[in-house]
């Protein structure tokens, strides 16, 4: 095997979210929100927070996805020196991120995302002193889920933008349409889930599958790919490269959402056990631990009110049971069936396949 496909060390160089890709879709997103709040000035200022969360909402983030899309063209033949339609086409999945990120927030009653408070609470300061402090909470719930709608609403209108031909707008429509229900159908098994005391090992796997795999990884490259006119053997390696990875990359934010510094994930280390997402990692929990460790994870996952030393508990659970480590084999197994597809897949630019190496190992090995 080339030692570039086993290692990033061998293109330390290489950036495959590189300043100018950040800035464009921040730009992109900036003025595309400005021109949103301009066509609606005439409704009156009442209407200006919604467009501030939004922004807020926008920002920040790692811009992995409009980076896959990127790279998912440019493996498809792009001409990087005429890149700006697909940079708003890429920006235009930010805008499905965004709204799928502030409808969890609702759905997971978070009080932060990204180190800033999530969109409902920021909603409800608007009202406190005005209104009863549970209308205040239920007004800041309502235009969380509106914004969600709103942004999701905007992600078709924004890839409409993009001057992209039509021919090549209709083959990634496709790619960009099934983006958006695999994230919705995700979500529902998601929270399917937590009704749930237990979960397997497949269920879990299942939802990261949906919610996450597909539409962060393996959706991404083929919209990209498919505005990009690639064949049916490229887009086929794109999914045998983009599912794994896609699969891994969830699964370590998993482990990010139990074990996690805050300061650096900007969310409280421990949310997933109170909410009772069933993971994989949990899952594996209830497989190999004894009779009294499964006690504690069923005394303690999906308590909304646990407090750090049961958040301490549950986490030796993890570490003692064995179940940390095996989902930790589980990400460098599919981390390890990622390069392998990439290193078979038929893209003709070395530096594509070398960017992808270099996402592959920061969507796996991430603290963030």
């Amino acid at each position: 095997m080339p030692p570039s496909l086993t290692s990033t060390a061998a293109r330390p160089d290489v950036d495959p979210v590189p300043p100018h890709l950040r800035e464009a879709i921040s730009r992109i997103l900036d003025a595309f929100i400005a021109a949103k709040s301009d066509e609606l000035t005439a409704l009156g200022d009442d209407l200006l927070p919604l467009f501030d969360v939004a922004r807020v909402a926008l920002s920040g983030g790692k811009r992995l996805r409009p980076a896959f899309a990127y790279w998912g063209w440019r493996a498809a033949g792009g001409n990087p020196g005429k890149s700006e339609p697909i940079m708003v086409a890429a920006a235009a999945i930010e805008l499905v991120h965004a709204s799928a990120l502030v409808h969890d927030d609702v759905m997971d009653a978070s009080q932060t995302r990204r180190g800033r408070l999530a969109a409902q609470h920021q909603f409800s300061h608007l009202r406190d002193g005005h209104v009863a402090p549970e209308a205040a909470v239920r007004f800041g719930r309502s235009a969380a889920i509106l914004l969600g709608d709103m942004l999701l609403s905007w992600s078709d209108e924004l890839l409409d933008c993009s001057e992209m031909k039509p021919r090549a707008l209709a083959r990634g429509r496709v790619y960009f349409n099934r983006l958006r229900t695999e994230v919705v159908a995700g979500q529902y098994l998601d929270v399917l889930g937590q009704t749930t005391r237990r979960s397997t090992a497949a269920d879990a796997m299942r939802v990261i599958r949906y919610k996450s795999a597909k539409y962060t990884i393996e959706r991404p490259l083929q919209f990209g790919a498919a505005l990009g006119n690639a064949d049916q053997p490229l887009l086929e390696a794109l999914s045998s490269y983009g599912v794994p990875l896609g699969e891994a990359f969830q699964l370590r934010d998993d482990i990010l959402g139990v074990f996690g510094d805050e300061q650096v994930t900007g969310k409280p280390s421990g949310d997933d056990i109170r909410e009772g997402k069933r993971t994989l990692l949990m899952a594996r929990a209830m497989d190999l631990s004894t009779p009294s460790r499964r006690t504690t994870l069923d005394a303690h996952v999906g308590d909304p009110d646990l407090d750090a030393d049961g958040i301490d508990e549950v986490q030796q659970v993890l570490r003692d049971s064995g179940a940390l480590r095996a989902v930790e084999t589980v990400i460098s197994e599919l981390a390890s069936a990622a390069r392998s597809a990439l290193r078979h897949a038929p893209i003709g630019s070395e530096e594509v396949r070398e960017a992808l190496l270099v996402l592959t190992d920061r969507a796996t090995q991430r603290s963030v």
